[in-house]
């Protein structure tokens, strides 16, 4: 069964008409409109006149708190039109197909629980590194949504006591991308906005101020990673995003979270890169949608 698998970002909709081996056998991407829903109902009744006639079902990653269960998204994320709305049922009903939707974060999680470096583990937690910071907790090898579905919003933890208020010391302004380059910029004394990995080739050159960079970024990492573990007590910790596949930053992390750690009664979990990155939010989908259907029979 094919099955047409969306990732509707804040910039790009991916899309992907994947087989039952959650092979990709079509990919595409097209702008996210952010006029409305009209617009964006346009754009998906486009999308699906293209692959429509070739997929049994549909399946969203989405931003935002959902949920899934009901097919139901409260917030949307930046996609602020989205809030409020039975979006699986208007779908199901616009297209006459079952239709599966799902927090971004959370398909990335559970794409790993299915396919990879988390098969077979039952507990443990996701941050997937970015503009923000996408979290998950898994439970008994599944999505942990919580009571009102807003479970593994780690991008809001507040990180400075002095200034609880606002998202300046928010856990995303300080370790998401953007944080990263300040910390990048202050160390090599330049106002450059370096890409991700025009800073890791310095890394990975032996440039002593992007290797003290990276320490104290990793080091803001691993103290929200700790505080979680030590409430969750997982048994392993998974880091996506396109940066998690840089090897120094899983080095530097799981350093300074054993640092931490040290003589605090809380276990220390594995600290691994997730499998997949770019493809994860549609894997995840995916495999979300598979179970639905599977739980429906």
């Amino acid at each position: 069964m094919n099955l047409l698998v969306l990732d509707i970002g804040g910039s790009s909709i991916k899309i992907a008409v994947m087989d039952e081996k959650h092979t990709i056998i079509t990919r595409d991407k097209v702008k996210t409109p952010m006029d409305g829903m009209d617009a964006l109902f346009t754009c998906l009744d486009d999308i699906w006149k293209r692959y429509g006639s070739q997929v049994e079902g549909l399946a969203i990653s989405m931003p935002g708190v959902i949920d899934s269960a009901h097919g139901f998204a409260y917030t949307g994320g930046a996609l602020r039109y989205l809030e409020n709305r039975p979006f699986a049922k208007e779908l199901s009903e616009r297209y006459h197909i079952p239709v599966w939707i799902g927090n971004d974060a959370k398909c990335a999680a559970i794409a790993e629980v299915g396919y990879g470096a988390l098969q077979g583990v039952e507990d443990a937690i996701v941050i997937i590194l970015g503009t923000g910071i996408g979290g998950c907790l898994i439970k008994d090898g599944k999505v942990y949504n919580g009571k009102h579905f807003s479970s593994g919003e780690v991008s809001s933890l507040h990180m400075n006591v002095h200034h609880p208020i606002g998202e300046t010391y928010n856990w995303w302004r300080i370790s998401g991308i953007l944080g990263l380059r300040e910390i990048a910029q202050r160390y090599l004394e330049t106002d450059e906005e370096l890409s991700g990995e025009a800073f890791f080739q310095l890394v990975n050159e032996g440039n002593e101020k992007a290797i003290a960079a990276l320490k104290e970024y990793a080091t803001s990492l691993a103290v929200a990673l700790f505080n979680i573990q030590a409430i969750y007590d997982g048994e392993v910790i998974a880091i996506g995003g396109g940066i998690s596949a840089q090897p120094k930053l899983i080095e530097e992390v799981k350093a300074a979270f054993t640092q931490i750690a040290k003589n605090e009664p809380v276990y220390v979990p594995e600290i691994v890169p997730c499998a997949f990155r770019n493809d994860a939010n549609l894997i995840g989908a995916y495999y979300q949608y598979q179970n639905m259907k599977l739980s429906d029979e």
